[in-house]
């Protein structure tokens, strides 16, 4: 196939079965079928329908471009007829992540999380995409650094030639809804100042610096920004390709045998272990988690998508569950207490304005007067 491709990945929460743990069989039938149908008009070239939790991802690949209307009106689409499946069936939150009642040109800002690369294929092309449950956009700055970053995660930085002049790291501001671009290794530590930071600064892209060669792209949707109030979880999703002048498939992996602490779990505002799970571990359950990643490997050949494999489900990940789930003890033993409640500006559900009002009056000044 020549010319570029454009994979894109667009995940939506549009009802939960029981609760938050599953998305129902019939949901996941509705968007195979509209997927199926995009394919056979020629809207895509491929397609591959996934979940994590109780969300459903759509993965595609089509010649339309990043943020093509076509692209996005569809997943929108797909979505709301998803989300009839859900009403009919009573499940919990049915269209919770669709946050506007009109499609407007984009599903970026209206709550599915969207992320998007356009590139040549090469002659391989191993993708891996990973679909994140209860947690939050940043939760992607610690993986992302350690495998473009860190030559301790990924040793192809200091040996592959085609690497060693690094990468370059698009940042995004949440708050300001700014970005800045960060040439690594050289500016690693004035980046860390920022990504460190998980909670409103975010890795959106990343670049190999030889030829601005696109390496990786996430989601940085943070709903409760998006709404003014707390609609639904921010579950991202993020694309890293692989092999030939990028991370190999197992320093792409590797930062996920450490399953490092994330924003999310119950209600969204409670920190917990990122663990990496099979797909057949997708479902959250424990007080609505712990937060989760799967990771689909993908070789993309003339536009199909050729698997997924199971990338995350392999043995060698066991022990990063074992250590997911003595963390989920430790922080669950805090109970209502930081650090593993959220602190309080950062908590998607919370009554602390209310209680702050009621008890407006009762709070005396401890100044000292002189």
């Amino acid at each position: 196939m020549s010319g570029k491709i454009t994979l894109s990945v667009i995940k939506a929460d549009v009802g939960g079965y029981v609760g938050h743990s599953d998305v129902h069989p019939e949901l996941l039938k509705k968007a195979e079928k509209e997927l199926e149908s995009a394919k056979k008009e020629g809207l895509l070239i491929d397609y591959s329908r996934q979940k994590v939790g109780d969300d459903i991802a759509l993965i595609m690949t089509h010649k339309q471009g990043m943020d093509s209307v076509d692209i996005h009106k569809f997943a929108w689409e797909t979505f709301e007829a998803c989300t009839e499946v859900a009403k009919e069936l009573g499940q919990y939150g049915a269209g919770q992540d669709l946050l506007a009642d009109a499609f407007s040109g984009n599903v970026k800002g209206m709550g599915p999380g969207c992320a998007e690369m356009e590139f040549e294929e090469r002659k391989s092309e191993p993708v891996i995409i990973f679909l994140a449950d209860k947690t939050e956009p940043g939760a992607w700055n610690f993986p992302i650094y350690k495998m473009f970053a860190d030559p301790f995660n990924t040793i192809g930085l200091v040996i592959d030639p085609n690497m060693h002049d690094g990468f370059i790291f698009e940042v995004h501001d949440l708050i300001e809804e700014k970005r800045i671009l960060f040439n690594c290794p050289e500016e690693i530590y004035d980046m860390l100042v920022f990504i460190g930071a998980p909670s409103r600064y975010v890795v959106k892209n990343v670049f190999r610096k030889s030829d601005n060669e696109p390496a990786a792209a996430t989601s940085t949707q943070k709903l409760f920004f998006i709404a003014e109030r707390y609609v639904g979880k921010d579950d991202p999703v993020m694309i890293v390709r692989s092999q030939s002048g990028l991370p190999a498939v197992g320093e792409v992996l590797e930062p996920f045998s450490f399953p490092h602490a994330v924003a999310g779990w119950m209600r969204g505002s409670h920190h917990g272990p990122l663990m990496p799970v099979s797909i057949q571990q997708d479902t959250p359950t424990r007080f609505d988690g712990p937060p989760r990643v799967v990771g689909l490997g993908y070789q993309i050949s003339k536009g199909r998508l050729i698997g997924p494999r199971d990338m995350l489900g392999d043995v060698s990940y066991d022990n990063a569950r074992r250590v997911a789930l003595n963390m989920a003890d430790y922080f669950r033993t805090h109970g209502p207490f930081e650090p593993h409640r959220l602190p309080l500006d950062e908590m998607e559900y919370t009554t602390m304005p209310g209680v702050m009002k009621k008890l407006a009056d009762r709070f005396e000044s401890t100044k000292v007067v002189d």
